[in-house]
């Protein structure tokens, strides 16, 4: 008897791919993939993926050759996720799936770029990186024949908006990141045609995805700035977690070249998350005894998650960062120039619609001034962060160079 396509060994608790609750716009299956490949394969091959090679994570793109971007980000994120799902018995191509789409959303110049399209949309509902990514996946991306959007699976759907936690509550009031501004409009519209069930908990899969973002950003973060020279290495030993590692290289491997030591320092990192995630997710999951992907969705807490002294060297590692590359007064120059591109392009786009593309003017009334701010906000959060330079210097007379000083 023939495997299903991409079958593999997977816990009870994992997600399976060959009872999948299915797509929004049903189609038959692949003779030579799961659903959750498909869904994989279709996200690496949108438009949006692409960009992510041009998006910046903390340096904007032209900074050096070496410092990370959205996609490399995102292709690192990937490769924890598979290593955490193929550890605890989840399925690796739906952890992968939602890894490389978990930031599809995310505008030119990273952060600032989200804060500033946020600000300007402030009136209508505001920007949200993850609603963003959720509407390029159902109805941006726009190039299949029989539907809008990337029709990915039910499970794809849901780890994508759950991923970081339900975001309704019991009573199905909007809960954390949303409770003051509530979900964003795109995730509940999308909700009343294939409930995602936002009052529980998402897949382990998608929990692995979520954590290996956290895991990305603790190591590669302190990488880039450990690079740039924006840090010291001896500096970062203010965070005890991170003292002791330097402390192991430096007993193991006396006198290393600073290069080396920022490396050894960047993989004992990630080891040491990952190995704690894998060890506490396991005990989780001894104690919870799920026997299907539903008893992690309604465990009412994370399954997947470092142990309490982790969460915290966790915590300390992004409280070192915030100030210390973050709010770095060289990165904050080039984060109020990259504000400046996106509010100037974002005016210029609703006072005069006319300078849009076609295509982007395509069925659109300009006089709702809501769905114009929002189709203005949709093209340049796809932007790259060279086309939105290049878009403002045709817009405009003076544009910043966004280089460090």
């Amino acid at each position: 008897m023939m495997a299903r396509p991409g079958e593999r060994w997977r816990a009870p608790w994992a997600c399976d791919p060959g009872r999948s609750r299915g797509r929004l716009h049903p189609e038959p299956g692949s003779p030579t993939r799961s659903e959750f490949q498909r869904d994989r394969d279709r996200v690496i091959h949108s438009t949006a993926f692409r960009r992510l090679m041009h998006k910046t994570q903390v340096f904007v793109f032209h900074e050096g050759d070496h410092v990370r971007t959205r996609l490399t980000h995102t292709l690192e994120v990937a490769q924890i996720a598979r290593a955490l799902a193929r550890s605890l018995g989840l399925d690796e191509d739906l952890a992968e799936a939602l890894a490389l789409s978990h930031d599809l959303g995310h505008t030119p110049f990273g952060h600032t770029g989200e804060d500033a399209l946020d600000a300007c949309l402030a009136r209508f509902g505001g920007f949200d990186h993850n609603a963003q990514a959720f509407r390029l996946v159902t109805r941006l991306e726009d190039r299949y024949a029989d539907f809008a959007g990337l029709n990915l699976t039910w499970e794809t759907l849901e780890g994508l908006v759950k991923h970081n936690g339900p975001l309704l509550d019991g009573a199905g009031q909007p809960t954390g990141r949303y409770r003051d501004r509530g979900v964003p409009a795109a995730i509940l519209d999308y909700d009343r045609d294939q409930p995602l069930r936002l009052d529980l908990h998402a897949s382990g899969e998608a929990q692995a995805a979520a954590i290996a973002d956290d895991i990305a950003y603790d190591a590669h973060d302190l990488d880039d700035g450990l690079r740039a020279g924006i840090l010291d290495v001896d500096e970062v030993a203010e965070v005890p977690f991170l003292a002791g590692l330097l402390a192991e290289i430096d007993t193991r491997h006396p006198g290393l070249r600073r290069s080396k030591r920022v490396h050894e320092l960047t993989r004992r990192v990630i080891t040491r998350l990952v190995e704690d995630v894998v060890g506490e997710s396991e005990r989780r999951l001894a104690a919870l005894a799920p026997d299907s992907a539903e008893g992690i969705r309604a465990a009412g807490h994370s399954v997947v998650g470092f142990s309490e002294p982790v969460a915290e060297a966790d915590r300390s590692i992004k409280a070192f960062l915030f100030p210390k590359l973050y709010r770095h007064e060289r990165l904050l120059a080039v984060r109020r120039d990259a504000e400046s591109i996106i509010r100037d392009l974002f005016a210029r786009y609703v006072r005069e619609p006319a300078t849009l593309p076609d295509a982007w003017r395509q069925d659109l009334d300009v006089g709702d001034e809501a769905k114009l701010a929002r189709r203005a906000a949709d093209y340049i959060a796809g932007m790259t962060d060279r086309y939105a330079i290049l878009e403002h210097r045709r817009l405009f007379d003076r544009t910043p160079d966004l280089r460090l000083a």
